[in-house]
């Protein structure tokens, strides 16, 4: 009987153990998740019993701008909103998302392009996955220009040159990528590099490409293979948006020439408006309110509202109102309470070297009449003259949230608007971002906007004070690392090309060379005036050295004082570069550089470094100032210099010299005309 009682005994401590075994292993796998789950509803910021989803999109959760966070503040103190972290980061386009207790952005440094996870709290790096080498590093839009999109395990990204990839969160380790420009035969929404931030949904990853049969594409979220492609037309900048129209889930392409709708689930095509014809841009994101497309795009296009159909019977698509007002470019507007907030655009694109000029406006929705609008619309400098730039919103990325807009603004200014359709209310601004101008939107998290511009993310408290909750030190918006933005283009460009990406006219290009060649000829003839008047003091200088010098200061200031003169663009700065690099091919002979015998070899260099730099310095203010197509005149030097050498060598017939010398010029100026003309 005892050794009966014993084995029960025995039986019963094993299954105890075995029980106790398997609890212990399911709090190891699922406690984890738990503490992981009671973490996210950790939000104060949420109204009860909603979901945390953090800000996953570019977009938001939901694809259109807004946050459910509540319990913002209604100002901030004088000193701006409490700082929590700020960090070099490097340049790029990518708005950073958040989940958890973490954010993710794209940016590019001169080791490569990264995705970058940070620490929502502190802004340390959990870890960065390089998956490209730099993207025109020195160009007028350099790094990553899309956001990537997270979802609760993985992280997704694109690159400007098509490479679409997925990262697992918890440690960035690539689980698959594929280049969809190259796999589709994309076309279009790559002129300036691929910018659809991954639109995830359904268990798919969408986008535009651009494709014949492959105008929109859906991949597989969990492994990038291809669920379905449909669609003829070129994509844009714009990505994809899931809507529902009468209970189905559809897509929005909006893209180069185009408005098209395709069946989530099977990519079939249900409506396609035609709205442009040759090349196009759209950027800005439509706004949707079931039934009703609110589009919006650059070169002055305005706005139009567009009513949908689920019907067959009718045309799926019929015009509501059509408007000049609201042209939006690289950043998107916002709908609130049937009003849509956003910045109409005056020029016919954005500018990277100067803020965009228009007004922020407040239209109504259902007939696209205008509530209100903020701003002047006018160059800054003539608004720093009567002390009103302050008070400018300018082009700004927007968060709707608590019945307020966040607004971040091209110059770096975080801005706290009332969404009050009936007037302006600004309860609050303060400079986080100076510098430098930005595009990226501002992303709202559990109290906290993160933004960021070329060189830095900034994470500000934007919450009620009570609600603070940080063991690090909070700093104060004085004390981030900031630069007074310089409008050098306004000072420099007293008119500027409407389209920087453009070929110059046959009509400018002309007269860039009459005036170019006029400064040169009236600049050496005056050298030699010059020599003639004030021989005693300039015994030891050659006439010829006298007119370049002459020749290149005019030709530095003559873009600016020509052009506001002549009301027109008028570019001189070649006859800069050209007469450096005379000066170092073929140099004249100035007697008080000949005489010193201590520094010879050093003399004999100053003309080529005087050249090195003036290519450099030219390249990089042409760059600065959104003149794109200045790189040409730097392949204008090898036409130049068979003539300059023959010039060297007739160095003492002064009327021959100064002949070859504006032919010189002459070969040089067409070499870069025609290497244009060949390029486009």
């Amino acid at each position: 009987m005892s050794s009966r009682r014993a084995a029960a005994s025995g039986r019963l401590e094993t299954a105890l153990n075995a029980g106790f075994c398997l609890l212990f292993a399911l709090l190891c796998v699922y406690a984890p998740r738990l503490l992981a789950s009671d973490s996210q509803q950790e939000n104060p910021f949420l109204p009860p019993g909603l979901e945390d989803k953090g800000w996953p999109f570019v977009r938001g959760a939901a694809f259109d701008g807004h946050s459910p966070e509540i319990h913002l503040a209604e100002r901030w103190p004088a000193s701006g909103p409490p700082v929590l972290w700020v960090r070099e980061l490097g340049q790029g386009y990518s708005a950073l998302v958040a989940s958890g207790d973490r954010v993710y952005t794209q940016a590019q440094s001169l080791a490569g392009q990264f995705v970058y996870c940070l620490d929502a709290d502190s802004g340390e790096t959990i870890w960065r996955y390089r998956y490209a080498g730099p993207y025109q590093l020195a160009g007028v839009y350099p790094g990553p220009r899309a956001t990537p999109t997270v979802s609760d395990q993985f992280v997704y990204f694109a690159a400007p040159d098509g490479l679409i990839g997925c990262l697992t969160c918890e440690s960035g380790n690539l689980v698959w990528s594929r280049n969809v420009v190259e796999d589709y035969q994309g076309d279009g929404g790559v002129g300036f590099g691929f910018s659809c931030s991954p639109t995830l949904v359904d268990g798919m990853v969408l986008l535009p490409v651009g494709g014949l049969g492959a105008s929109i594409v859906a991949l597989d979220a969990d492994d990038g293979s291809e669920i379905w492609t449909a669609g003829d037309d070129a994509a844009s900048y714009s990505p994809a948006y899931p809507i529902t129209l009468d209970g189905r889930s559809l897509v929005i392409g909006y893209m180069e020439n185009s408005l098209v709708f395709h069946d989530r689930s099977t990519g079939e095509l249900l409506a396609r408006r035609e709205l442009s014809a040759g090349y196009d841009e759209h950027s800005a994101w439509p706004i949707y309110a079931e039934p009703n497309v609110w589009l919006s795009g650059p070169f002055r296009a305005g706005s139009q509202l567009l009513e949908l159909s689920a019907s067959a019977e009718n045309d799926r698509i019929q015009t509501v109102w059509d408007s000049a007002v609201l042209s939006n470019d690289v950043v998107s507007s916002v709908l609130v309470d049937g009003h849509i907030y956003g910045f109409d655009l005056f020029e016919a694109q954005s500018k990277t070297h100067r803020p965009s000029r228009g007004k922020f406006r407040c239209i109504e929705m259902s007939t696209g009449s205008v509530n209100w609008s903020q701003g002047s619309g006018r160059h800054r400098r003539s608004l720093e003259k009567t002390g009103a730039a302050a008070q400018e919103i300018g082009q700004a990325g927007i968060v709707a949230a608590d019945g307020k807009l966040i607004l971040l603004n091209e110059l770096g200014d975080l801005i706290l608007l009332r969404a009050d359709a009936q007037r302006y209310d600004e309860l609050a601004r303060a400079s986080v971002l100076k510098g430098q101008i930005t595009w990226t939107p501002p992303t709202l998290h559990r109290g906290r906007v993160y933004v960021r511009n070329h060189s830095r993310a900034v994470c500000v408290y934007v919450g009620e004070e009570d609600l603070l909750r940080t063991d690090a030190p909070v700093l104060e918006v004085a004390d981030l690392p900031q630069q007074e933005y310089r409008d050098w283009a306004t000072l420099i460009l007293a008119v500027e090309p409407e389209y920087a990406f453009d070929i110059p006219t046959n009509e400018w290009m002309w007269n860039w060379f009459v005036a170019s060649l006029a400064i040169l000829i009236v600049a050496e003839l005056g050298g030699l005036l010059t020599k003639v008047l004030l021989r005693p003091l300039l015994r030891n200088f050659d006439s010829r050295s006298i007119g370049r010098l002459m020749a290149f200061v005019v030709g530095v200031v003559g873009t600016t004082i020509l052009s506001r003169s002549a009301g027109d663009f008028v570019f001189t700065w070649p006859v800069c570069l050209f007469v450096a690099f005379a000066n170092a091919a073929s140099p004249a002979r100035n007697e008080h550089v000949t005489r010193h015998r201590v520094l010879p070899a050093l003399t004999k260099r100053i003309p080529l470094l005087c050249f090195i730099v003036t290519s450099v310095a030219y390249f990089l203010v042409c760059r600065r100032l959104s003149l794109v197509f200045e790189w040409s005149y730097l392949a204008g030097f090898v036409a130049a210099l068979p003539l300059l050498q023959i010039q060297k060598r007739l160095a003492g017939r002064i009327a021959w010299w100064l002949i070859l010398e504006w032919l010189a010029f002459t070969a040089f100026y067409a070499a870069g005309v025609a290497l244009l003309v060949f390029k486009y």
